[in-house]
């Protein structure tokens, strides 16, 4: 008999390779699992009470926090502010996301640039950035309004911003709720640029020679050829737009705190002011919820969608 132990016994290859593999993933997993599970769970318990800040006893309510939040008008307004929000800017990162990324596909001098400069209000930190947007629509000093007077737009009768000496873009609510879209646009687009040109850059250039050579012009390779490529690195981009805008709370908090008269709230915005500053910490955490559900739904059909049409 030699030393050598059977080749059955012990752990395979495979094996050990699928529990070091689990070993390596375990830390992540526990992480993510802390890092999202106690603040779930935390916000089931306190939405199901009567809990506040001010006190340390919480006394079961059920789902009377709910229904007292859908008997509210600022709650059902900001439910329609945080979808009006969502969509415009995801439409507008979409479309513009795609022009960037088709013009920076191409050569031209000064490209390197560019390119910094589109990512330059992704690099800057969120309240930073939204700071300087602040001052930029200030109602006294906005550079916005002086460039609108300079083109003859504002400041007489029948001009297209009205015949007031400023524009007051956070003081009126049509233009509040642009305005944060306008800042919402502006920082998800280098994103949204990134992601688009790198599907851009993944395009097979042999089958759009070919179409070329066949005769097709530019717009008709670019929808019958390109964009079909490229639906699953829509869907990123639309995903990544969706939950960051859709649960962000900076750019209202800061631009309007959602005024003027609860016009621009969002369900993020209301949930701070209801629960934290309000001290209802239940009522709170019931709005906060109320984006859970709404994330996941959207998170699950756009994946499902994307691995559909990778498939």
């Amino acid at each position: 008999m030699n030393g050598s132990l059977p080749a059955h016994s012990g752990m395979t290859a495979g094996t050990r390779d699928n529990w070091l593999a689990a070993a390596m993933v375990l830390p992540a997993i526990l992480y993510i699992a802390l890092l999202l599970g106690v603040p779930i769970i935390l916000a089931v318990y306190y939405s199901l009470s009567d809990i506040t800040t001010g006190g340390i006893a919480a006394k079961f309510v059920g789902l009377a926090n709910f229904e007292a939040l859908f008997s509210r008008p600022d709650f059902l307004r900001a439910v329609g502010n945080t979808l009006l929000i969502t969509t415009t800017t995801l439409a507008g990162v979409l479309v513009l996301a795609t022009i960037q990324a088709e013009l920076l596909l191409r050569d031209f001098r000064g490209k390197w640039i560019v390119r910094f400069l589109i990512l330059l209000p992704w690099t800057a930190p969120a309240s930073l950035s939204v700071i300087a947007w602040l001052w930029m629509l200030d109602s006294t000093f906005s550079p916005l309004d002086w460039l609108l007077r300079a083109m003859g737009l504002m400041g007489k009768q029948g001009d297209l911003f009205g015949p007031f000496p400023n524009a007051y873009w956070l003081g009126r609510s049509g233009l509040a709720l642009a305005s944060i879209v306008l800042v919402n646009i502006w920082r998800m687009l280098p994103l949204g640029t990134v992601i688009i040109l790198a599907g851009l850059n993944g395009v097979p250039r042999d089958i759009a020679e070919q179409a070329q050579i066949d005769g097709a012009g530019y717009f008709r390779r670019l929808f019958q050829i390109v964009f079909p490529i490229l639906y699953p690195v829509f869907g990123v981009t639309i995903l990544f737009t969706f939950v960051f805008t859709f649960s962000d709370i900076v750019t209202v908090y800061i631009l309007t705190r959602g005024g003027p008269a609860n016009s621009t709230q969002v369900l993020t915005t209301l949930a701070f002011f209801t629960g934290v500053q309000g001290g209802a910490l239940g009522q709170g955490a019931a709005a906060a919820l109320f984006l859970l559900p709404v994330l996941a739904a959207v998170s699950v059909i756009i994946l499902a969608a994307i691995r559909r049409r990778e498939i």
